[in-house]
């Protein structure tokens, strides 16, 4: 399938063959989707780190290349950090707005989407079929209130959102990294709950999922210590999963083979001293 869709027409070649896919080639240099997400948005105007994602431009399908040409113009975002965004703006409402954090194919986030219409959802991604697929979901579905991000979030919660920005945050599988060497990969960590703390509002739910033990009790610790969040358990420890979490078909395959899926559930606490005097 091609790359694009708005690439020039070829000069004529052999006749194609009914049932054969149509492969068109890309001159060197000329953008995969033109009109559709970039490949590195942020580019180099930020300090190199250690990142918790591997952008992936895997296979596209016809109807997602279709959405990414088509939609990415109106429900796309790409994160440079160059602006702070206008979220009212973005979605064109003032309604609540909840982040996102890798969304996959996007299936959940659609379905979140249509069961609560009133919220809107900004889904930060790096892989591409996932951006084509979710906008192509949106659009079948008459969900206006998805917009998709593509980049790093860091960037996005750091360089492109107000304080108090954001009305929830949602992390569900995240790549757990499980080899030791690699934990410092690993998102939900102290620093990162630092910088989210200052973007989401005070009574905002954090919402994180895994089906990796190791991982999911590292974040339990981690949230747990926080100063900035609280448990909505009272006893503490995981959530059952909340009804307007789906369950997705990878999760079911997780759940038929054994796998273990942990919920958490943290409000954002009250604004302390310290936080307003900075």
């Amino acid at each position: 399938m091609s790359d694009s869709l708005n690439t020039p027409e070829a000069p004529p070649s052999a006749p194609h063959a009914p049932g054969v896919p149509v492969r068109h080639t890309r001159t060197k240099g000329e953008p995969r989707f033109p009109d559709g997400p970039k490949a590195d948005p942020a580019g180099s105007h930020f300090e190199r780190r250690i990142r918790s994602f591997q952008p992936r431009r895997s296979r596209v399908t016809a109807g997602q290349a279709d959405a990414l040409q088509r939609l990415w113009p109106q429900w796309g975002l790409d994160i440079d950090g160059q602006r702070v965004l206008d979220l009212g703006e973005l979605f064109g409402n003032d309604r609540p707005v909840v982040l996102e954090i890798g969304f996959g194919m996007g299936e959940a986030t659609a379905r979140m989407a249509a069961g609560d219409p009133d919220t809107n959802i900004l889904a930060v991604d790096v892989h591409t079929p996932g951006q084509g697929n979710l906008l192509n979901l949106a659009d079948q579905n008459g969900l206006t209130n998805v917009r998709v991000g593509n980049g790093d979030a860091i960037i996005l919660l750091r360089e492109m959102l107000r304080p108090d920005a954001l009305d929830g945050l949602r992390v569900y599988f995240p790549d757990p990294w499980p080899k030791k060497r690699h934990h410092k990969r690993r998102l939900i960590q102290p620093e990162f709950l630092t910088l989210a703390a200052t973007r989401l509002k005070p009574g905002a739910l954090v919402h994180c999922a895994t089906d990796w033990e190791p991982y999911a009790e590292q974040m339990l610790e981690v949230l747990t210590a926080h100063p900035a969040f609280e448990n909505t358990r009272p006893d503490g420890g995981f959530a059952p999963r909340p009804g307007f979490r789906p369950l997705t078909r990878f999760e079911g395959q997780g759940l038929d083979k054994g796998h273990v899926v942990r919920d958490l559930l943290f409000r954002r606490v009250p604004h302390s001293t310290a936080e307003q005097d900075r």
